[in-house]
């Protein structure tokens, strides 16, 4: 069990996952959580990273900072998503190590998986095909986190866990229409449909000055002309009679509440070591979604009334992403917040 009164650094507590897993330390009673923002302290520095460590000697750390986007963002820039994840791996594991830090929970995604993998994923399938090519860069990144907890576990002595998350939504999300991952933006995509279709530009705008739009097409809207801004909206698929979303709706995706994964994270942190473990554990419900069907449950919750519209030239990424949930159950954990449930919680924070 974790001493409430430990020095946890928490890296990447402003991010999706980080700040729900900050919500749940605080939950718990921890009263000595460290925490910096990037432009306070830059991971990709090993100097700086070091120096951070031996100057806060953190009892324990969770790697929650990540480059991180959606198919978008990972064809449009692979260099900085190997480069960044890489060394912040690089640097947060080995500092780690070097400092004497008692336990680390090592966040990745489930797109370390083959494109092709046997459904449901399970934990031995990695590296048994090829990665999907639309995020194989991010990819790489996260397997050499996995391998260095394992090699250094294994070498040294420590107890680094790793942990593989399914698709992940919830309060603290990324909006932004070029970076942002599928929920989120189509979540917003359908809202800001529907506040076309009620002609309320005062609400746009509101949404718009909160998040980017992307592609930079902020900075060519005209704000006091509300054709601008409805061709700003079109231009990311957002209509006053139908909402265009990218591929064709056949493939399917599992996805999670953050304040689940926080809620297994702080489990396995608190309850199990990396013997328990092994080289690392999904974090999954176990279940999917057509996106067909997911893309008519986020229309009926946002009240979008028009058609869902497909562009077909647009990938759809891989066929199917399920985890298999078998180590995590045997683990004893076991996810709490339905899709349904969770999305609409999701949209009324988001519209708050």
């Amino acid at each position: 069990m974790l001493d409430r009164n430990a020095k946890i650094f928490l890296a990447g507590h402003k991010g999706l996952v980080g700040s729900a897993i900050y919500r749940r330390l605080v939950k718990e009673g921890f009263t000595h959580i460290i925490t910096r923002e990037s432009r306070e302290l830059d991971l990709t520095n090993q100097a700086e990273t070091f120096a951070f460590f031996e100057r806060e000697k953190p009892d324990y750390v969770i790697l929650a900072a990540a480059k991180v986007g959606g198919i978008m963002a990972n064809q449009t820039y692979p260099a900085d998503f190997i480069y960044i994840n890489l060394m912040i791996a690089c640097n947060v594991i080995h500092a780690s190590y070097k400092t004497g830090v008692k336990k680390l929970l090592n966040l990745g995604s489930s797109c370390i998986y083959p494109r092709m993998a046997p459904q449901p994923m399970r934990e031995e399938c990695l590296l048994t095909s090829e990665l999907e090519p639309t995020n194989e860069a991010y990819a790489l990144a996260k397997i050499a986190a996995i391998k260095l907890c394992r090699y250094y576990n294994q070498q040294y002595g420590t107890n680094f866990i790793s942990v593989m998350p399914t698709n992940q939504y919830g309060i603290g999300d990324n909006f932004n229409m070029e970076t942002a991952h599928l929920l989120p933006m189509i979540m917003r995509r359908f809202h800001l449909a529907k506040l076309l279709s009620e002609n309320d530009f005062d609400a746009i705008k509101a949404d718009l000055k909160r998040y980017k739009l992307g592609w930079n097409l902020d900075e060519q809207i005209d704000w006091n002309s509300n054709y601008s801004i409805e061709k700003a909206l079109n231009s990311v698929g957002a209509y006053r009679d139908k909402v265009v979303l990218w591929g064709d709706g056949s493939v399917y995706r599992e996805l999670m509440c953050s304040d689940d994964l926080a809620d297994a994270c702080f489990y396995l942190m608190d309850n199990k070591d990396y013997k328990d473990i092994g080289e690392h554990v999904n974090i999954t419900k176990g279940d999917d979604i057509l996106l067909k069907d997911l893309f008519e449950m986020v229309k009926r919750i946002v009240g979008f009334n028009g058609d869902i519209s497909y562009d077909k030239t647009k990938p759809n990424g891989t066929p199917r992403k399920m985890m298999d949930a078998s180590r995590i159950r045997a683990l004893g954990w076991e996810p709490k917040i339905s899709l349904e449930q969770g999305i609409t919680d999701f949209y009324r924070w988001y519209c708050q």
